[in-house]
């Protein structure tokens, strides 16, 4: 009797632990490329670098990049490379680069790498933008580079200007990407210039918003949030009001830690749009 019951409960333990296998198995595998589109490829001897975005293709202003290494002999995605890279215009008489961010791991286990690159002027017939890839497997170095496209845009999508303190700041929008009327979730970036090849993020500072509708009596919106910082080093976000669809001048005014204007001015009966703004229309 004792022997069938240490039978039964053996059973019973073997049956229980594959379930739960069978349970942890049964993982539905992750789409890493959901809702973004491949736009280029970047190839070298030993590698192609696949570069996907939100968009179909590259804006001026800002943008969010993914990108793949696919191994060109098994045509398989390194998951362990540590990635960096530097995006370079190149005018006629000089280089400089812009603000862009770290190269970061999506996920553990994922193919995908992620950051974001500010690009502050279009290409021309004679001026372009380049990127270079640098990646590290397995201790081996590797590099890439190519022209990338980075057409003008419609609307105004990035300010580049000097503040009343003598720097050179470069504030770009980020969302919303598809306003809606409603209150819109607001995100720009703010980074000033240290050299050309130097572009860090701004902390601590306001970036003050003012929508205005110049078509219809340049009326604004309620409820409309500043933008600011969560965390040194991040993004700035607030809330954006449109009332309804057409045309919309968001004007701006930076203002740094203590409050000061240092560029921008507030809207009034004799003002009727600031020197720095954004433009959107939907």
């Amino acid at each position: 009797m004792k022997t069938s019951i240490k039978y039964i409960v053996a059973i019973f333990a073997m049956a229980f632990t594959f379930v739960s296998c069978s349970s942890d198995d049964d993982s539905t595998p992750v789409n890493e490329l959901s809702g973004i589109t491949k736009f280029k490829e970047i190839t070298n001897d030993t590698h192609t670098i696949e570069l996907y975005s939100n968009k179909v293709a590259l804006e001026l202003g800002y943008n969010d990049i993914s990108l793949r290494i696919k191994n060109n002999a098994t045509n398989q995605y390194v998951k362990d490379a540590a990635v960096s890279w530097k995006p370079l215009m190149h005018m006629t008489a000089r280089t400089h680069a812009c603000p862009y961010s770290s190269v970061e791991k999506v996920t553990e286990n994922g193919t995908l790498y992620k950051g974001y690159i500010m690009f502050q002027m279009p290409q021309n017939e004679t001026e372009y933008w380049d990127l270079n890839v640098t990646y590290t497997i397995s201790g081996v170095e590797y590099t890439a580079t190519s022209v990338i496209n980075v057409p003008d845009a419609a609307k105004r999508r990035v300010n580049v200007f000097a503040g009343s303190d003598g720097t050179k700041y470069l504030v770009a929008l980020v969302n919303p990407t598809s306003p809606k009327v409603a209150i819109n979730d607001f995100k720009v970036g703010v980074w000033k210039m240290d050299t050309m090849m130097n572009f860090p993020v701004v902390d601590g500072y306001t970036v003050k918003i003012d929508p205005r509708m110049p078509s219809m009596g340049n009326h604004s919106s309620p409820n409309n949030v500043n933008a600011t910082q969560a965390s040194a080093g991040g993004l700035y976000n607030g809330k954006l009001s449109m009332t309804m669809s057409g045309y919309w001048k968001i004007n701006l005014q930076l203002a740094n830690a203590e409050g000061t204007i240092l560029k921008g001015e507030e809207i009034t009966d004799s003002v009727e749009a600031s020197s720095i703004f954004f433009e959107i229309e939907f």
